[in-house]
């Protein structure tokens, strides 16, 4: 049996997906798409912010970070990059576009595409892929679960009066109790 067809476990508590996620062994990309958390289970890291989505620190270690980013109607990120790290998203409860930007020769940003997402959709990111930006097309409130191959301690992020990218330190809105108990 090859591993495409070994059965992958279900995490449907944060502390299984914790350790998974510390488990050296397992990949993050199986494990972001086997993760069945009720949305009971994540209210306890929620937080909401008229003016912008909020960053919720569920667990911050060196070898990865997850966050859950909560949404108001309407609210998108800037176009940014990861800071040289991997990073999936799983749509935990809404609809979002995401749409990709390359730069071209003279340094222009360009939009490539947009795909639309629901509830358990997962997509992926990397800096060599482009730039991104996400944005909550629901009429009510959003949450995606954000999972980094490293964490991202800073991004850079396109200023749109400037028509240029900004490096910028990025924060937490909220860090759980336990989010950074697990030494790695």
């Amino acid at each position: 049996m090859n591993s495409r067809e070994k059965s992958l476990p279900t995490y449907r508590t944060i502390n299984d997906l914790a350790a998974a996620l510390c488990d050296a062994s397992l990949d993050f990309n199986e494990i972001i798409r086997s993760i069945d958390l009720p949305i009971s289970d994540l209210e306890e890291y929620c937080s909401w912010s008229k003016e912008s989505y909020t960053r919720n620190c569920i667990i911050d270690c060196q070898s990865f970070e997850l966050i859950l980013l909560c949404w108001e109607n309407g609210q998108m990120t800037p176009i940014h990059d990861h800071g040289g790290e991997e990073c999936w998203v799983r749509v935990v409860q809404g609809n979002f576009e995401e749409t990709i930007y390359q730069t071209n020769e003279s340094g222009e940003l360009n939009k490539v595409r947009s795909t639309l997402s629901k509830a358990g959709d997962i997509s992926y990111m990397k800096d060599f892929m482009g730039f991104h930006r996400l944005h909550n097309l629901d009429d009510s409130r959003s949450m995606s679960l954000h999972l980094y191959a490293k964490p991202i301690r800073n991004c850079q992020l396109y200023d749109e009066e400037l028509e240029e990218f900004v490096k910028t330190d990025l924060v937490y809105d909220t860090v759980s109790e336990d989010a950074t108990l697990i030494n790695l």
